[in-house]
């Protein structure tokens, strides 16, 4: 395959999926996330810390993506077959690596212990489900061979351009076999039908620019790991796609509204970044600390 373009640092702000539903869902959060530095009441140090607060369901994501890219990169080197002791006690440790050195969310707003045996006992359901798919056998058998091409979590970002606009559609795990690029993407928690089918043809635009590939010949899928192994595949044709690059291109045109710079990326003044009106976005923000507008 060809390998992954790479592009000029600029300053102008890239689509993605993760960034337009912060913007859509709450602009004062997303300010929050993207530009911090231009507030002018808080300490930058406190935003940050307050962003990196992180949850049990999204620590359990975490760890489930981190030990499953780690056991494909140990594929890469050798194809025996998975020891499961050593994997499960990898995760174990992963596990307690994870929650004693992050601080989350529910013990820094509510004294919460975190419940690192529950968390692990998660964790180890959702591996099981996977290493007991029909997906992970097909893997062995028929893309371990060609591991040396895969592509696991690439570097960066997955910064890639759809209609001339810089995107960031970054992949899990894309790998090839025959005339095809098979994409997969983990998924801990609910299944979510529009946000998991765009973020599908953003791979597959992902993959058309890098490895020059039809839409006809990419394969994206997500993988839902619990409460049981279930996927979900996309078709992709000329209309999908033509329709996903008209989605990105207005997508970004909403989130330069709400700039001073486009090409500087500069925000205008945080008073223009309005609070959500639901407020169960404010209950589960991370910055309710600071926000005064929030009723928890």
């Amino acid at each position: 395959m060809n390998e992954i373009k790479k592009f000029p640092y600029t300053d102008i702000l890239g689509w993605s999926i993760s960034r337009y539903d912060r913007f859509s869902n709450c602009k004062r959060q997303y300010f929050y996330d993207y530009y911090a530095k231009y507030d002018k009441e808080n300490p930058l140090e406190k935003i940050v810390f307050l962003k990196s607060l992180t949850s049990k369901a999204l620590e359990i994501g975490n760890i489930v993506h981190d030990v499953i890219r780690d056991m494909l990169q140990r594929f890469q080197k050798s194809s025996k077959p998975i020891n499961k002791d050593k994997f499960f006690k990898y995760a174990f440790n992963m596990t307690q690596e994870y929650c004693g050195t992050k601080t989350f969310f529910e013990h820094y707003y509510n004294g919460d212990l975190i419940p690192v045996q529950e968390i692990y006992l998660k964790v180890k359901n959702i591996l099981e489900n996977f290493l007991n798919s029909s997906r992970f056998s097909w893997i062995e058998k028929n893309a371990v061979p060609k591991s040396s091409e895969w592509v696991i979590e690439p570097a960066g970002f997955g910064e890639t351009r759809i209609n001339n606009y810089k995107a960031f559609c970054k992949v899990d795990f894309l790998f090839p076999i025959g005339d095809k690029i098979y994409i997969i993407d983990w998924k801990t928690g609910k299944c979510d039908d529009v946000k998991h089918s765009k973020q599908l043809t953003g791979y597959s635009l992902w993959a058309n620019y890098h490895f020059e590939k039809k839409a006809a010949d990419i394969v994206p899928m997500i993988v839902y790991l619990y409460p049981e192994y279930k996927e979900k595949n996309v078709k992709i044709n000329d209309i999908s796609v033509s329709e996903f690059a008209n989605t990105v291109e207005l997508e970004t045109k909403d989130m330069y509204e709400y700039l001073i710079d486009i090409e500087k990326n500069i925000p205008k003044d945080k008073k223009e970044f309005p609070v959500a009106c639901n407020t169960f976005f404010c209950k589960y923000c991370n910055y309710k600390e600071i926000c005064r507008a929030s009723k928890f």
